[in-house]
């Protein structure tokens, strides 16, 4: 690989790695940050909310400035971002400052990704697109994997969640002089005035939207989707999302270019491939929960739990450069295919089969594989096929928007299951008891009748039944717990089978979709 093409790679690899290990570090040092504000699980609750806000509203404008004003200043503004919102953060002296410097945070972290894709997309030879992408990718989720991991890590060598921020500062101003130095920026920019109306618009519909799946509650899923705060929210972020349509629509051949290319819109393999890249967000979410799979059903230590996660992070970073190995040589559409079909056999032995620590490195190697071969190469390369120069940018982060919504969605749905399967406790060790022909105290099984956990304590709980004296009753109860915890899993990883098998149809659907599309490019150009 040419040095020219070499060095910014490297650069933003490291800078994808920097923003997307920061979205996942912050999930273990929670309390630690909400005892040291003095606030409750509620607000700091918004600690990621606003996070997660303020990278849905950075992605599209990252990707269109990137279009015009170019990737070199846009990565080399959003390194800055970071970098001096990461300050801000670890200076926050109260938990408002340290919101407003999340948000700061956000809006840098957000657009490196979609930055970095798109640069990839435009300067490198299409032979050697999916192998970057494929480094990017990895980067990408090898990050999001071992966040929780490398924050509890950093958190227990330091004794503060300050370093977990300023950690960040260091490799950011490294990255500014050496983007200085080492990125080329494009000698072709687009130079259409920018359409900040439409911007403007975008932002508050995506806004809206995003903040109305925060309101969502995995296990009053229904009652949650009647909530006014749900749907006032979700049907202001669509209309809007309308509103912005039309604005775009009346743009198209006129000195602004629009933010989104409405033309573009009506491609139907490009709406098919962004429905891929929603699905490949809802699979990422589900393997954020493998770790409590490994400590709250196998029964592997927390301290040990992160170790095991090994296997499914190199796994996945091994799909991701595969994966772009694959565009290269196979095409998208096939790297795609096998992506979702070896997530789907992968995420399928967990209920079937996963019984044992050996088993799930098997089967977690086959989900990181899977999901790794999905990141960053072939939805980037099908998502900006018939975008234009002009458009790579947009149509980049319009397809990460799609996946950081589905990341927002999937969450709650998974989280409900394991919570929602604790009404079964009481039923469960009741038939436990029964089978064993144990007579027990009607008081104790009314303790448990009504789910006497939650998804989220099952360690604790585990620890507290092994306290009881009693062999025969403990025996039962950690059982009905062992069995209610597995019935939560099963219906999130069946879930994670049905996204893996809705990534594999829809791609070949949009297989199906380009060549009917590239056959009519051929028919209309003979034509004329």
């Amino acid at each position: 690989m040419q040095k020219q093409m070499k060095w910014p790679l490297i650069l933003f690899a490291i800078g994808v790695f920097m923003a997307a290990l920061d979205n996942g570090i912050i999930t273990s040092s929670l309390t630690t940050l909400n005892a040291s504000f003095g606030v409750s699980p509620t607000w700091g609750a918004w600690t990621i909310t606003l996070y997660t806000l303020g990278l849905a509203v950075s992605v599209p404008i990252a990707g269109k400035l990137s279009d015009r004003y170019g990737r070199k200043k846009l990565f080399l503004i959003e390194v800055a971002l970071f970098g001096i919102g990461s300050l801000l953060v670890a200076l926050s002296t109260s938990f408002t400052f340290f919101l407003i410097a999340r948000v700061i945070q956000a809006l840098g972290g957000g657009g490196i990704f979609i930055i970095a894709s798109s640069y990839v997309l435009s300067k490198f030879p299409a032979e050697r697109q999916g192998t970057a992408l494929g480094l990017l990718g990895g980067m990408n989720g090898v990050a999001a994997i071992l966040g929780p991991n490398v924050g509890a890590f950093i958190l227990d060598l330091t004794g503060n969640w300050h370093w977990l921020f300023l950690i960040n500062v260091p490799i950011a101003i490294l990255l500014f002089i050496a983007g200085i130095r080492y990125i080329q920026e494009e000698q072709e920019l687009n130079r259409a005035a920018v359409d900040w109306s439409g911007i403007a618009v975008l932002t508050l519909g995506v806004l809206s939207l995003m903040y109305s799946f925060s309101n969502l509650d995995g296990v009053n899923m229904l009652q949650s989707l009647g909530s006014p705060m749900f749907y006032g929210f979700f049907l202001a972020g669509v209309i809007i999302l309308v509103l912005f349509y039309f604005m775009e629509k009346r743009l198209e051949g006129s000195e602004r270019e629009p933010v989104v290319s409405t033309q573009l819109l009506g491609i139907a393999s490009f709406r098919w491939t962004l429905l891929i890249a929603f699905f490949s967000g809802a699979i990422l979410a589900s393997v954020i929960f493998i770790p409590g799979f490994v400590e709250q059903y196998l029964g592997v230590s927390n301290t040990a739990s992160g170790y095991w996660f090994t296997p499914l992070a190199l796994a996945s970073g091994i799909g991701a450069g595969g994966g772009g190995y694959l565009v290269d040589r196979k095409g998208p559409i096939w790297t795609l295919s096998v992506a979702g079909l070896l997530s789907a056999i992968g995420f399928l032995l967990f209920p079937l089969w996963v019984e044992h620590i050996w088993q799930f490195v098997i089967a977690s190697t086959l989900v990181g594989i899977g999901f790794g071969m999905m990141l960053g190469a072939p939805v980037n390369v099908l998502v900006t096929e018939q975008a234009g120069e002009n458009n790579k940018g947009i149509a980049v982060a319009t397809s990460s928007l799609f996946r950081q919504m589905a990341m927002a969605i999937a969450p709650t749905i998974f989280a409900g299951f394991l919570a929602r399967s604790f009404i079964n406790l009481g039923s469960n060790i009741q038939t436990g008891f029964a089978d064993k022909g144990i007579q027990v105290p009607p008081e104790m099984l009314e303790q448990y009748a009504s789910g006497g956990a939650s998804g989220s304590d099952v360690s604790s709980l585990t620890e507290g039944l092994s306290q009881i004296p009693d062999a025969g009753i403990r025996d039962v109860l950690l059982q009905a717990v062992h069995q209610t915890t597995g019935q939560g899993y099963n219906g999130l990883f069946w879930s994670a089978v049905v996204f893996s098998v809705l990534t594999l149809v829809a791609s070949l659907i949009t297989g199906r979709l380009r060549q009917k599309e590239k056959s009519q490019h051929v028919e209309s150009i003979s034509t004329n």
